[in-house]
């Protein structure tokens, strides 16, 4: 396999990489006495634990292992190399970026941590460069629309992060430092242990850096500043649990995250932001019956972001509060789900007509069915807003387990969106009579897995109406809005083949993603913007003794800027090497080579992106 790395704007077609992949996965999966990984569990695409096995949506996990390896990139360079997952980003690794789940906007996903709803009600999104790296156990991403269990905003998908989890036993420590290249600094900490009936973890983390210039010399682009454009980010996160009796748990746990970053807006000033993270929440996990677990939920997340720029200086600040009460009834094999969830949006910026709030009250039930070889699960549920009214959305899902290692299902789903505070209250921009965007999605798929390889093929179409875009020039009844706005379009579609093959095999371990995907305004008839029609990713890791090699690619072929196909972002293939080495039981140290090539490639028109570059590390743990 070979990658072009010397031409700047040219990659080679990820077909050759996909083809590469799917062989090699297939031959490790041919292996029947390869390496058999303990059966892991999944929570989010069912909002209870079951084993992946038995997931009938489309699913990834990211392990503590790949993110302990990643070095000092950020949370949305590590989804990106996950299957389905696009970004974009306005600079460095502290800077502004959005994550894309199967063509759907950053804003069309909903993102939880330990089951809380974080994200700016005034951009629609989460803000991904302010959650931390060191902070985080495990992630997992549910694709598809969710909006039957999570409410609005989840057509897309649900991306869910675990913080680290209070020890079960014992006690358990670790530590972490690294540096790298553009003044790149690490450390991060975190103590655990389990004494009785009471369960605790506390972590802490520092990562910073000096980074480059976030912004290119673009022809006609006032907002240049060839300085420095570098990130500080501290954090911290910590929960106890407490077994009050047998089956009865309480609990509470919080995540702290501030980024302080620099950012290009124009020439000769220091533009800065400042963004704040912060989540808490307290919970009961109580079994009342031998069938009967319920679950309650208090929790409220924090969003803000202040901003002082050549410009001028503003504010925007987002608080949900959320009150959740999930009932897990067992009728046999089968489980029954009864959920109730209030949420509460309140936001708080400099300008006033976007300093408004709005809830949400929402019903919801799901049945899971097992029979044999046969799952299924059918949800249904309404979100009633003060704001938008109410809406109903379900979702029906049959698998069938052709033999012990393969597996067929099929999907359908509805979902909505609701608009920002932005796109309906935004002086010049926001339009207070746009309808919430609604979607139904139809999808089918294959999934082989013998326990050591794995192979997924997931077909979609996922139509959306309503959809909101924005548009620099307004139509004509918009007149009003001289400078650009956010108005509903008729019809956009996101339809797609999503592939991925994972397997070990004596020391050796592979994984391989590759999308073929349309993001279509069905309106204009012209792609949405930054939407790739492929892209994916290759990793390769050799294990001998105490030393892990690997070599990993992530590539993309050519985007648009904007939604009206005028400007081009070229295609990219990008090369990482990595290694660890295991000093001792207790240490290990590790290094990353990102960018092995130099290439040159742009993820928003006007922005810069790393270069080649290196970080090493060393990593303490008593387990």
């Amino acid at each position: 396999m070979t990658f072009t790395l010397t031409q700047p704007r040219r990659a080679r077609s990820p077909r050759h990489a996909l083809a590469t992949a799917i062989a090699c996965a297939i031959a490790a999966a041919a292996a029947a006495h390869a390496e058999t990984n303990a059966p892991n569990v999944f929570v989010t695409a069912t909002r209870n634990a079951q084993p992946a096995s038995e997931v009938l949506l489309d699913n990834d996990t990211i392990s503590a292992e790949e993110i302990a390896g990643a070095g000092q990139i950020s949370l949305a360079e590590l989804l990106q190399k996950r299957r389905g997952v696009e970004i974009t980003a306005n600079g460095g690794s502290g800077s502004y970026a959005s994550v894309f789940l199967r063509g759907a906007a950053n804003y069309q996903s909903v993102v939880l941590v330990d089951g809380v709803r974080i994200g700016a009600s005034t951009s629609g999104g989460a803000t991904w460069s302010t959650i931390p790296l060191s902070q985080i156990d495990h992630i997992e991403i549910a694709y598809g629309p969710l909006a039957s269990l999570y409410g609005a905003d989840a057509m897309g998908g649900v991306i869910q992060i675990f913080t680290r989890d209070a020890a079960r036993a014992g006690l358990s420590a670790s530590a972490a430092l690294g540096v790298g290249s553009y003044g790149r600094r690490q450390a991060n900490a975190a103590i655990g242990g389990a004494q009785g009936a009471l369960r605790y973890n506390l972590a802490a983390g520092s990562d910073r850096s000096d980074e480059f210039s976030a912004s290119t010399p673009v022809a006609g682009r006032y907002t240049y500043n060839p300085d420095r454009d570098g990130y500080q980010r501290d954090s911290a996160s910590g929960s106890v649990a407490f077994a009050v009796a047998t089956g009865h748990e309480v609990g509470a746990s919080f995540l702290y995250s501030g980024n302080d970053v620099q950012f290009d807006a124009g020439p000769d000033f220091n533009d800065r932001g400042e963004e704040r993270l912060s989540t808490m929440q307290v919970y009961a996990h109580d079994q009342w019956l031998p069938g009967w677990n319920s679950k309650l939920q208090l929790a409220r997340a924090r969003d803000r972001n202040a901003s002082f720029a050549s410009y001028g200086d503003g504010h925007a600040d987002t608080t949900q509060d959320s009150f959740a009460w999930q009932n897990d009834i067992a009728l046999g094999a089968d489980t029954l789900q009864l959920v109730y969830e209030h949420r509460g949006e309140e936001v708080d910026a400099d300008t006033s007509a976007l300093s408004r709030s709005r809830n949400t009250n929402s019903y919801a039930a799901a049945y899971q069915l097992r029979r044999a070889g046969h799952l299924a699960t059918v949800t249904v549920r309404e979100d009633r807003n003060s704001q938008f009214g109410a809406h109903t959305t379900g979702s029906l899902a049959y698998g069938y387990r052709i033999s012990g290692q393969l597996r067929a299902s099929a999907s359908a789903g509805t979902s909505f969106r609701a608009p920002s505070f932005n796109e309906l209250y935004y002086p010049g921009f926001g339009i207070d009579s746009n309808r919430p965007e609604t979607g139904r999605n139809l999808e089918a798929g294959l999934v082989y897995a013998d326990g050591a390889s794995q192979l997924s093929a997931t077909l979609y179409r996922n139509r959306l109406q309503d959809l909101l875009v924005y548009a620099p020039v307004c139509p004509v009844q918009l007149a009003s809005h001289p400078y650009g706005c956010a108005y509903n379009i008729d019809q956009a579609t996101l339809a797609g083949l999503s592939l991925s093959a994972s397997g070990a095999y004596q020391g050796l371990s592979l994984r391989a993603t590759f999308d073929l995907q349309q993001a279509r305004d069905d309106t204009t008839d012209k792609r949405l913007a930054r939407r790739a029609r492929e892209h994916g990713s290759i990793a390769l890791d050799y294990t001998v003794g105490a030393l892990k090699a690997g070599i990993e690619t992530v590539f993309s072929d050519a985007r648009f800027n904007d939604g009206f196909e005028s400007t081009r972002l070229g295609g990219y293939a990008l090369v990482n090497l990595s290694a660890s080495y295991a000093l001792a039981p207790d240490w290990s140290l590790m290094a990353r080579w990102n960018n092995a090539g130099n290439k040159h490639y742009e993820l928003a028109q006007g922005y810069a992106t790393a270069g080649s570059n290196v970080f090493v590390g060393v990593r303490w743990a008593l387990r």
